[in-house]
């Protein structure tokens, strides 16, 4: 029988995120400024010692992977680091999430390397949209990516929409529209107040979404598809694709939560909300055994919070911003 790990409140923790890297080459308005303090590259884990942390955990019930940035292929070398992590016993599920500026070049080794699925954020299909977003004019190349990953057989293909008033409500329909003759999962995400350029005003509930999407199209709930985590996931009939609904702020999912993150220097983290994070890097790098690096996991599940504090423009703000803890 596989073990089980469980947090105080007897949530099942089977779920880690890893940032691999807090450098990202878009400046989306939600997450970065141009003013940013990088890692130096020194205190960046290494591929090995992420791979033998993970080895660690899964022995103790971590079953899902996610990998993530800043931007992750944006490091060398992630293919062979994905076929390491891939030959590890005990894993169920190893995933990616990318802007997909680099997605074209790289999503076929990604495949052979062992990747099953992969998250490409995009929050318009707009040229001229995307390029106020994200403050680079890469629409091209993220569009291109998404369809390489589809093309060399990456499924299913997630595309990320964070949903914002002033910027991409009128392109809900859009949006949808995608999932009627291609196989992508679009799933939209409540805006989340992470940085100081938060705008209430921009807030977009996933209600208002799902309000949008039925005055057009019949939405039929489905259960149990492609490791939904805390998506509503929904088909129109007849459909190639599923839309998601991610409510982080109006209907919040932490009963449910059951991850933990790995920021790129080395800290664990039992929520995204949350300043509190424990130190695996020293420990490990300090030559610690397997026992020591095993308590840092269950130290860090100690602190996991019954819930989050986001709803409001005045709720606190963790000091990290959303690239060096990957989401």
């Amino acid at each position: 029988m596989k073990p089980i790990l469980k947090d105080k409140y007897g949530r099942v923790i089977d779920y880690l995120r890893i940032s691999i890297t807090d450098h990202c080459n878009l400046r989306c308005l939600y997450c970065v400024t141009d003013e940013i303090a990088w890692v130096p590259h020194d205190e960046i884990l290494r591929f090995e010692e992420i791979t033998k942390i993970v080895d660690i955990f899964a022995k103790e019930g971590i079953r899902k992977i996610r990998i993530t940035g800043g931007e992750p292929l944006m490091r060398k070398g992630l293919p062979d680091f994905i076929s390491q992590l891939s030959r590890i016993e005990g894993l169920d599920d190893l995933s990616v999430t990318t802007n997909g500026v680099l997605l074209k070049s790289q999503a076929e080794a990604l495949k052979k390397a062992g990747l099953k699925r992969i998250n490409v954020s995009l929050d318009t299909l707009k040229p001229e949209r995307y390029k106020i977003i994200t403050g680079r004019d890469f629409f091209s190349q993220v569009w291109e990516g998404i369809e390489m990953a589809k093309a060399v057989g990456l499924s299913p293909v997630k595309i990320n929409v964070v949903a914002m008033k002033e910027y991409n409500a009128d392109e809900i329909l859009d949006l949808v529209k995608l999932t009627l003759e291609e196989p992508y999962v679009i799933r939209f995400i409540e805006y989340m107040p992470m940085n100081e350029s938060w705008d209430d005003h921009n807030f977009l509930s996933v209600d208002d979404i799902k309000a949008v999407i039925e005055s057009v199209h019949t939405l039929v709930p489905i259960d149990g598809t492609h490791n939904n985590g805390p998506a509503r996931v929904f088909q129109i009939p007849g459909a190639r694709g599923e839309i998601g609904l991610i409510s982080p702020l109006s209907n919040h999912f932490c009963g449910t939560c059951n991850r933990l993150r790995l920021t790129a220097d080395g800290h664990l983290r039992p929520c995204l909300f949350s300043d509190t994070e424990i130190d695996i890097k020293t420990p490990l790098r300090s030559g610690a055994n397997d026992a020591e690096l095993r308590d840092v996991l269950y130290k860090t599940l100690a602190l996991k919070p019954k819930r989050h504090h986001m709803q409001s423009v005045s709720a606190p703000k963790c000091h990290r911003g959303m690239w060096s803890i990957g989401g």
